[in-house]
């Protein structure tokens, strides 16, 4: 009996072992113990899985470098943590950027279909699309993807063009547009040389659905769903009425309605291969600072003097 209890007790600490030596193969460092005594005290407590305290997240103040000598942090960690850092800063002294690698898109549309999600957006109008691009000679051709989203210039084109001022440049440097002074003339669809800006023409996916008994869900409650408010610039907009963004234009705005409570931009956080990054270009220890610094990168029609705030890796 003794010997099958010793079999049990070497099997078990085998067990133990490859257990810690895959964890730190695949996280390294600290992050690896922090991960190792969670697996364990999940092992011994299935229950702890449901106490939000099982998963420790460092405070805004933490300094990333608390992950340990050989640690590593998630860039979307990374950037949770920088974002909260620049949101203690006054308004005007921040200065929002988005680093796009191109290297690491695959061209998987998430962030496309986060944005329609995150603000609602009715057929026609999209905010983020991903281009594809293609070049050379068969056989040797290659192809990459190019999420386009606003460029947050930071010489706009769009706004001075727009008669009534309903498009501008908020004290943070992003540009919005005013839904309630709005008047859809679309001069600044026009004066836009990156196609980033679209009209809500008021359409909804909705229109051509059947109305019949015993469908689960017809056209008119399927409607309702459609005509929920979204929150854009932080404000409640309900589709209808003249203050709605029905024939409006309307473009990406950096989420600024998730920054302002200390969450990234949903296209940031749906990126599979985290391709997509954000932050503060003005605080030196950020990450997007550090990708703008490489030599590898570009921004799109940087002759017309726009100073897009969007930088690719290329």
């Amino acid at each position: 009996m003794s010997d099958v209890n010793d079999t049990k007790h070497d099997a078990q600490s085998s067990s133990a072992v490859t257990r810690r030596d895959f964890l730190q193969a695949l996280m390294g460092g600290a992050g690896a113990a922090a991960a190792i005594a969670a697996f364990e005290a999940i092992a011994g407590d299935p229950s702890s899985l449901l106490s939000p305290e099982a998963t420790p997240v460092p405070s805004a103040a933490q300094p990333l470098s608390s992950a340990g000598e050989g640690g590593r942090v998630d860039v979307l960690e990374r950037m949770r943590v920088e974002l909260k850092r620049a949101l203690q800063k006054p308004a005007s002294e921040r200065r929002w950027v988005m680093v796009i690698d191109l290297r690491k898109c695959v061209g998987c549309h998430a962030c496309t279909i986060s944005c329609v999600a995150e603000n609602k957006l009715p057929p026609g109008v999209v905010y983020r699309p991903v281009l594809e691009e293609e070049w050379g000679e068969y056989p040797n051709v290659s192809r990459r993807f190019v999420p386009r989203p606003c460029m947050q210039c930071d010489n706009p084109p769009c706004t001075p063009v727009c008669p009534v001022d309903a498009t501008f440049k908020n004290e943070e440097g992003i540009v919005e547009v005013n839904y309630e002074q709005c008047i859809g003339c679309r001069a600044c669809l026009t004066a836009c040389p990156y196609g980033a800006r679209t009209s809500d023409f008021g359409l909804t996916y909705t229109e051509d659905l059947p109305v019949a008994d015993g469908l689960i869900v017809g056209r008119e409650k399927a409607d309702d769903y459609e005509r929920v408010p979204n929150f854009e610039y932080g404000r409640q907009y309900a589709r209808e009425g003249h203050k709605s963004p029905i024939g409006n234009a309307r473009k990406c705005h950096f989420c600024t309605h998730r920054l302002r409570v200390g969450e990234l931009p949903a296209c940031v956080t749906s990126c599979i291969g985290r391709a997509t990054l954000f932050g503060d270009a003005n605080d030196p220890d950020s990450l997007v600072s550090e990708m703008i610094a490489q030599p590898n990168v570009m921004r799109l029609k940087e002759e017309l003097g726009t100073e897009p705030r969007v930088y690719y890796l290329v």
